[in-house]
């Protein structure tokens, strides 16, 4: 007798572990993307032009806020009561994980280039944290998912000006 069955069924298992993932591990892929965006701008600042160096330093000490804010809820009753739970994997996951692993701009980085990748990283947080927020069931968590999309999301804005502002005046 085969046990064809019980394969397929493994596969459907598996497929489903996969799309779903426990709010404990959002929590912790979150740190790690918001640690890595702090280390990102800061060890660029030494490196990249002093027009840039304010918006990259405001943009390393919002990260740096972030993750604290994570912190913190790891600690919070209410969201240790839900890190067991499961959510659906957002159709994004992947992009925003692969965030967390730097780039090597070189050693002086021009501002499209260094502009260029903090605009990726910011719009790939944005739709990750909107994602869960609408996921997340409701909670410190989610009102957290929901406050850092939009903090993204005006990253992004004011880093697409700077962008046009660069490129259009022949910055680059």
């Amino acid at each position: 007798m085969s046990n064809t069955s019980g394969e397929g069924g493994g596969s459907r298992g598996y497929q489903k572990l996969k799309s779903h993932q426990t709010l404990g591990e959002v929590l912790e892929t979150a740190m790690s993307f918001e640690q890595s965006a702090q280390e990102f701008y800061t060890q660029l600042l030494d490196r990249i032009s002093k027009p840039l160096r304010a918006l990259v330093q405001e943009l390393a000490d919002e990260e740096r806020e972030h993750y604290a804010l994570f912190q913190q809820l790891k600690n919070n009753p209410d969201v240790t009561r839900q890190i067991g739970e499961q959510i659906r994997t957002p159709p994004n996951d992947h992009r925003f994980s692969d965030y967390i692993h730097l780039p090597d701009l070189g050693e002086h980085p021009d501002d499209q280039t260094v502009l260029q990748y903090a605009l990726g990283r910011e719009h790939a947080a944005m739709e990750q944290y909107t994602a869960l927020a609408e996921e997340t069931p409701d909670g410190p968590l989610k009102d957290t998912f929901t406050f850092l999309a939009q903090q993204e999301l005006e990253h992004k804005k004011e880093l697409e000006k700077r962008y046009y502002e660069i490129v259009h005046s022949g910055g680059v």
